[in-house]
């Protein structure tokens, strides 16, 4: 039910073209996946995802588990149709949540326990009831329970992290019964090259149908996030997708894709646009700036999206400025037309044979100065 197909790959770079097939249709990478944290993309319908090229969306199993409970979810007839979305689904363990409430957990080798931040009762997730919680939603894709650490942290703290998180895989594997469920790995080691190696290769040794790079984006230069990707993609499996957690910025998904990265997810086009900020190329445009309020053209007229193509800069600066609801989710969705553009062009030129040509160059300037 699940594979992967390499079409083309980039003769001068690691770069490819991928077709992941699942239960629920296929996803074409390299591709930028549109986070749903609790079943819903922000302001956004499940139709207006499908308009702007969407193929798969995330969603994450500690928010829903909480609110409002897997139980509830099942009884829907699963994930897929309890949020109306037909596509491809993949669910975050939670890990990188329910480590990011550090005041709030308890965490060992058995699990993490830690206060529901809703109504301060305790919640208890081991590996196994966190696959547990993943098969009742049903998405396509589900995570393995990491131990994601914070940056910074001592080797002694990220090696006892690495050896969590391949105890907990096993654990993971062993629970995980679903056939309709693909279940991925988590490679961790935040930035020491060894420990990022062993990681890599333990993960890698149990032949799962994809596999992900954890643990970045959290608060380390953005160098230290290049050297972790050349350094732990080579040691991935060429068979599977590749999936950089967390990366939804112009220059560091061609610098990805550049080096083997087939799948992203990030929070940004959405938390950008409620706030009123636009991504146009590579730039962040503040749209309630007085600039845009008699400005009549279009907010990029290279692109198709809803905003673009039937409003002007002054009627979202209107928008945005009058806190209407209809601007926050214009400027949300152009901003992930803006992404999933920009990594279909990617494959585009990889198919075409010119993606060193005209991404690989962004290892080195800045993507505003180029055309896609």
């Amino acid at each position: 039910m699940f594979h992967f197909q390499i079409k083309a790959s980039c003769p001068n770079t690691h770069a490819r073209v991928g077709c992941f097939s699942t239960s629920h249709g296929e996803l074409v990478t390299p591709r930028f996946m549109p986070v749903g944290t609790l079943g819903t993309v922000k302001g956004v319908t499940a139709s207006q995802l499908m308009n702007v090229g969407a193929q798969m969306v995330l969603a994450n199993t500690f928010h829903l588990h909480v609110q409002p409970g897997e139980a509830v979810v099942a009884e829907a007839g699963g994930l897929h149709k309890f949020m109306g979305w037909n596509g491809p689904i993949l669910t975050d363990s939670g890990g990188f949540q329910v480590f990011s409430l550090a005041k709030l957990n308890r965490i060992d080798d058995q699990g993490v326990s830690f206060r529901n931040p809703r109504d301060g009762s305790r919640v208890d997730l081991t590996p196994e009831r966190v696959i547990e919680i993943q098969m009742a939603l049903g998405a396509d894709v589900a995570m393995a329970f990491d131990h994601c650490p914070p940056y910074p942290s001592t080797e002694s703290d990220v090696a006892d992290a690495c050896r969590r998180t391949n105890l907990w895989l096993e654990r993971c594997l062993a629970a995980h019964n679903r056939a309709d469920q693909a279940l991925f790995g988590i490679v961790q080691g935040g930035c020491f090259s060894h420990l990022r190696e062993q990681s890599a290769l333990a993960v890698a040794s149990f032949n799962l149908p994809g596999i992900a790079i954890g643990g970045v984006s959290v608060g380390e230069p953005v160098d230290e996030m290049h050297k972790i990707i050349r350094h732990v993609t080579p040691l991935l499996p060429i068979d599977c997708p590749r999936y950089l957690m967390g990366i939804g910025t112009l220059r560091e998904m061609a610098i990805a894709v550049a080096n083997g990265i087939d799948l992203f997810d990030c929070v940004l086009p959405t938390r950008l646009g409620r706030h009123g900020t636009a991504l146009v190329r590579d730039e962040r445009w503040n749209l309630r700036n007085a600039c845009f309020r008699h400005d009549h053209r279009p907010l990029d007229e290279t692109c198709l999206c809803e905003a673009c193509t039937s409003h002007t800069r002054a009627y979202l600066h209107h928008l945005i400025r009058s806190d209407e609801l209809l601007g926050l989710t214009l400027v949300s969705l152009h901003n992930l037309t803006n992404l999933i553009r920009f990594t279909n062009s990617m494959g585009q030129a990889i198919m075409q044979g010119c993606f060193s040509e005209d991404f690989a160059p962004w290892q080195k300037e800045s993507p505003a100065h180029h055309t896609w």
